[in-house]
């Protein structure tokens, strides 16, 4: 296991990020809210673009090329080698098991979970047999237990990258987070309600991560408390179903007050099997609700479901 290295609190603090457009402007709104927080100016905070692996190739599943590390990789290393004291991720796309070395020091309040349909104005309103494209395991069963006769096609790349896909012609449509594409200021696509289609466990969330504790002080002031219980929960679920890159898996923790209501649902790959629950309760619970709600789902679900699943035993 790494070790955690010295917390470096010397000007610039400097924010480890992806170099995409979507990345970068994630790691603008973590810069300037500790700007205002802090009542620094704009030189307090420096951003350091990394190339992530996973953005290098775009022809292959994630699934097939290593995963979600293959979005954190750099930046770890990075943090390890004293190279930048915290990384900005989209928390959807971190492994649900990380090193203990890295901690989880604030996140920012979450945006519209949903995702936008893009292509049509509703999953009825694309036609017969439509070739739709995604990479996503979960938005795959979605697509192919509401509507068997879409055709799915592999589709990577950044937004703009996908959004190109839909103007040449070569797809009739995708889906993308509705919080990635406000962040970059884009109003397009048709959002699709969460009472019929779930989204990622942790999708609109804006997680920073840093190899200190010490550093922790400096991201309390931006941590928004009830986004970050509802992230604890999703990856307390996460992590007791056993889940990975393959693995069609739709959560949404909501946080009132002090009560937190978790809805989730398991697929089978192509979406013919699908278990799910609701729970509602005490903030303080959620966790420890979340791992038995993990074991319940696995409990009902068909041998097509559980071989996508392995149960972690620390859960």
């Amino acid at each position: 296991m790494a070790q955690s290295v010295t917390a470096r609190p010397v000007f610039p603090i400097r924010l480890g990020t992806r170099a995409s457009p979507l990345a970068l402007r994630q790691a603008e709104m973590v810069r300037d809210a500790l700007l205002a927080a802090h009542g620094w100016d704009a030189a307090a905070v420096e951003l350091v673009p990394m190339v992530a692996s996973g953005d290098k190739i775009q022809d292959r599943a994630l699934a097939d090329i290593g995963g979600k590390a293959l979005w954190t990789r750099e930046l770890d290393r990075a943090m390890l080698a004293g190279e930048i004291d915290a990384a900005v991720h989209s928390m959807k796309d971190v492994e649900t098991l990380r090193d203990a070395a890295f901690q989880l020091v604030a996140v920012l309040p979450r945006a519209d979970v949903r995702d936008r349909l893009i292509g049509a104005d509703s999953l009825d309103g694309l036609p017969h047999g439509a070739r739709v494209g995604t990479s996503s395991p979960r938005r795959t069963a979605q697509l192919q237990r509401l509507r068997p006769d879409i055709i799915v096609r592999l589709l990577r790349g950044n937004v703009a990258t996908r959004l190109s896909r839909i103007a040449d012609g070569s797809h009739d449509a995708t889906l993308l987070a509705a919080a990635g594409l406000e962040r970059l200021g884009m109003d397009v696509g048709a959002p699709l309600a969460t009472d019929m289609w779930l989204p990622a466990p942790q999708q609109g969330v804006i997680g920073v991560e840093a190899a200190s504790a010490a550093i922790l002080p400096l991201f309390a002031p931006v941590n928004h408390a009830p986004t970050m219980a509802a992230l604890v929960c999703e990856r307390a679920l996460l992590a007791a179903l056993g889940g990975d890159c393959r693995s069609p898996i739709a959560a949404l923790a909501q946080v009132r007050g002090n009560r937190l209501r978790l809805n989730a649902q398991i697929f089978s790959a192509d979406g013919s099997a699908m278990v799910e629950a609701v729970w509602q309760g005490d903030v303080a619970d959620a966790q420890n609700a979340a791992r038995d709600m993990a074991r319940d789902l696995l409990a009902r679900a068909d041998a097509n479901v559980i071989a996508l699943f392995q149960p972690c035993a620390r859960s």
